[in-house]
């Protein structure tokens, strides 16, 4: 596939991204319901080689602090990547995708969230599994990832918002946890919620918003190869502007399905309630698959922009992962 290597930013056309004051409107949208201006200071990490081969061996597993320095969070050694999800484009750049993301219970500023979140803390951290399954239980994050088949996959990142990137994520497929817990056949749905600390997240203490984050799928997404629960990327853990120590990675969907931070994952018979879809429910379905076809009812989703590069490409249906998920809609 080829790509337009844009000019410096200034010269943007306006056909060829989506203009900044319409690709910030969320952000517009948060600071008129009081949840901009927050913030929390962070970090930087280093940028670890993560090929390998064997099973995983963390070096004190998910780590605990956000790391000060270059190289402090915890790597992944030895670890094996999935050869099906290669990826056809190339790797954003670490830092890049360090300091881009969508993470509003800190700021609502995507480039500043790397730099607000240093009160956050990945350990001690539990996820509570129920609802409507045979094995509830609540794990501690590092017994979870012991139990789990982890890989390395690289996955395309698609923001509604037409950002893009492509990134290494290690985890464990969602359906590996879905066997294990045995959820009941009149589960429908998967629900995910985020962890609620109003104390260290700023924009958790505006009350107009339906905090904590929640998401969802329904089981058969949920069961879905493609479907991931991310732990690390780029060879180490996850950072907390990725949403450390557990997030979700659904390929096909726009960003904001990918939940992070997830302290509870719960079977449901009804759809659940979510986050954007509640705020804002004729522009943030719950479904939201990648489509150029459909326009988000303020911008086009035809084209896509590289975060780190500037690179633009045609957006493709799926976000490219047709051959996985089509079936499931189609």
């Amino acid at each position: 596939m080829s790509n337009l290597i844009l000019p410096p930013e200034w010269k943007i056309s306006e056909n060829a991204v989506t203009p900044e004051n319409t690709f910030n409107n969320r952000r517009e949208f948060l600071k008129m319901m009081g949840a901009a201006g927050l913030g929390i200071a962070g970090a930087l990490y280093g940028s670890p080689a993560w090929a390998g081969t064997g099973w995983l061996d963390f070096k004190n597993l998910l780590g605990g602090k956000t790391p000060e320095k270059k190289g402090e969070y915890a790597q992944l050694d030895h670890l094996k990547r999935n050869p099906a999800f290669a990826g056809d484009r190339p790797m954003t750049e670490e830092d890049a995708a360090l300091k881009y993301n969508n993470f509003y219970e800190f700021t609502s500023e995507k480039d500043r969230v790397w730099k607000r979140v240093e009160k956050f803390q990945a350990k001690p951290w539990q996820v509570e599994i129920g609802g409507l399954v045979e094995n509830p239980a609540v794990y501690d994050i590092d017994d979870l990832v012991r139990a789990m088949p982890v890989e390395e996959r690289i996955y395309r990142h698609r923001c509604v918002e037409t950002w893009a990137m492509v990134v290494p994520w290690s985890g464990f497929p969602m359906k590996a946890l879905v066997k294990k817990v045995k959820p009941a056949d009149k589960a429908k749905y998967a629900r995910f919620v985020s962890f609620m600390k109003p104390e260290i997240a700023p924009g958790q203490r505006d009350p107009s918003l339906p905090w904590p984050y929640t998401e969802g799928l329904s089981m058969e997404e949920a069961m879905n190869e493609l479907t991931f629960l991310a732990v690390g990327v780029y060879g180490h853990a996850l950072p907390p502007q990725h949403g450390a120590p557990l997030r979700v990675a659904t390929p096909w969907k726009y960003g904001f399905k990918s939940a992070k931070s997830i302290v509870k994952i719960e079977f449901t018979e009804t759809q659940p309630a979510t986050f954007w879809n509640t705020l804002i429910p004729h522009e943030y379905k719950f479904v939201s698959n990648v489509d150029p076809d459909v326009p988000h009812p303020r911008w086009s989703q035809k084209k896509e922009r590289m975060i780190g590069t500037g690179d633009v490409y045609p957006t493709q249906k799926y976000n490219g992962y047709g051959k996985w998920v089509a079936g499931l809609y189609e």
